[in-house]
């Protein structure tokens, strides 16, 4: 089997799943995983199939075809060995929003190695104390090569410096 990698979006409205699995079933496809969601009026996800390789370009004329009421990019699956890790760590991020949180997490992940493999971020009202609130949960693999503590003391540092709470698990 073949595993695609697929992104889609597209203006919100009913039938966009449905639409990406007929296609799939169509074709003899397997939807496999998926992340899908609704950001701002926009539906957005990532979904791997797995297909036979004699019907792979069949399958993705069909996926190319819903261009105009959803847009597909089609990337084939990376059968590169994967990384020595060591183990998984959690990260949660609890704070006042600002812009580039992200962007400062993500920078001493890379800067330690670790690969990230799940990431939910939220922002929303503040009850008690108005204003915005950031919430990100964070899953990734640490490489074999990884100093846990060094990591920590990056994190702790950078969560004095942009007031945000950081728990590594």
């Amino acid at each position: 089997m073949t595993t695609l990698i697929l992104t889609v979006a597209g203006a919100d409205r009913p039938g966009l799943v449905a639409a990406v699995a007929d296609a799939v079933d169509a074709h003899g496809g397997n939807w496999e995983n998926s992340r899908l969601a609704e950001l701002a009026g926009t539906f957005a996800g990532v979904i791997e199939v797995s297909v036979a390789p004699d019907r792979v370009d069949e399958l993705q004329s069909a996926l190319r075809a819903l261009t105009g009421f959803l847009t597909v990019t089609i990337h084939t699956g990376s059968d590169a060995a994967p990384r020595a890790v060591t183990d998984a760590l959690s990260l949660s991020v609890l704070g006042n929003d600002r812009a580039g949180i992200v962007h400062e997490i993500s920078a001493i992940l890379n800067a330690h190695e670790l690969s990230i493999t799940s990431m939910t971020t939220e922002t929303r009202d503040a009850a008690m104390a108005g204003g915005r609130l950031f919430e990100s949960t964070v899953t990734a693999t640490l490489p074999a090569s990884a100093d846990l503590d060094a990591l920590r003391h990056d994190l702790e540092k950078l969560a004095t410096e942009i007031q945000v709470d950081i728990t590594l698990t």
